[in-house]
């Protein structure tokens, strides 16, 4: 199972307190103070990592923690930092502070972000004694590390979104094109999770059935529409034995206006699939109604190689286009 959208608490470290503390040894029966400091708090970061694919290490485990600054100690030793903590997350992690509402995007490997300040370690009280205070017996507790409840919802890496009703023959054609081996069957919603394959190192994203509705929280689309805002193609798969190709299309169309994040803007290519199991009439009805789309239409069949060469020539011409 997909695990895609959590809400989770982070906990920096909290500072070391200083050390209230005076020389005293064989030598010297009074001496001055000698407490240390105390060690900063750990930090919190996020940081993508290619080697994440969602977010299930978190089904269970709902608290990042950083380790603690240690308290400072007598002869004025300071007390150890605590370890910064880096949470390892999915490239096209989307993270939201919910307490400011600022967001951030984990879209490369590189990047890595504070989201969770350390506490300070305290002072000893040997850092107070003055001039006229020569033998302070007091000192400061080391501060709290901040703590932030964030939510982060994974967006997938796709240059290629297949889209369509449930039932359109996207994951048949998935599995045509990639070997990605999705599961398939005769009835919707089969695919319950989007799935993934690789065609000449681009990454298409077998998206879950769009019902109507779906951008107001029907079915299962509204919970995946957000893997496909960072696709550069859109495959518009419509099940060529439908009765109305249009009405079809128009459903999912209508769905992107309403969900918003340009998704309506991006090139968009209709795949009529299952074309095996219709004749030329009906086939050339479905390209006429199809035709005020605008968009380029491709028959498709996955019993059909040159079909599928055609698809495969049409998605680098695309990507070409957009890089």
């Amino acid at each position: 199972m997909l695990i895609d959208d959590v809400i989770i608490t982070v906990k920096a470290g909290d500072g070391g307190d200083g050390a209230v503390s005076f020389k005293r040894n064989a030598q010297t029966a009074k001496g001055g103070p000698d407490g240390g400091n105390g060690g900063n708090g750990g930090d919190i970061y996020l940081q993508a990592s290619i080697n994440i694919s969602d977010l299930s290490q978190f089904s269970y485990k709902k608290l990042a923690k950083a380790e603690s600054g240690i308290s400072g100690k007598k002869k004025n030793l300071y007390g150890r930092n605590g370890k910064d903590l880096t949470v390892y997350l999915p490239l096209g992690t989307r993270i939201t502070d919910k307490s400011t509402a600022a967001e951030y995007e984990l879209n490369d490997a590189a990047t890595k972000i504070l989201i969770a300040k350390g506490g300070s370690g305290g002072k000893g009280n040997n850092e107070f004694k003055t001039a006229t205070n020569q033998t302070p017996r007091y000192a400061e507790k080391g501060g709290k590390g901040e703590i932030k409840k964030i939510h982060l919802e994974l967006r997938l890496i796709a240059q290629i979104g297949l889209i369509g009703l449930p039932n359109a023959g996207k994951s048949s054609l998935l599995d045509a094109l990639t070997n990605a081996r999705p599961k398939i069957g005769n009835y919707p919603f089969t695919t319950t999770q989007p799935n993934l394959g690789v065609l000449y190192n681009l990454v298409l994203a077998d998206i879950p059935g769009i019902i109507e509705g779906a951008s107001k929280g029907k079915g299962l689309g509204f919970q995946f529409l957000r893997h496909i805002e960072k696709t550069r193609l859109l495959l518009h798969c419509i099940d060529a034995t439908c009765e109305n190709a249009f009405v079809a299309y128009q459903i999912i169309r209508k769905e992107f206006e309403v969900y918003g994040h340009d998704l309506e803007t991006k090139p968009e290519v209709i795949l009529l699939t299952k074309t095996d199991l219709i004749d030329t009439d009906t086939l050339t009805d479905h390209k006429k109604t199809l035709a005020k789309t605008k968009r380029k239409i491709i028959p498709v069949s996955i019993y059909n190689p040159s079909s599928l060469k055609e698809i495969e020539t049409l998605i680098q011409e695309n990507i070409k286009k957009t890089e």
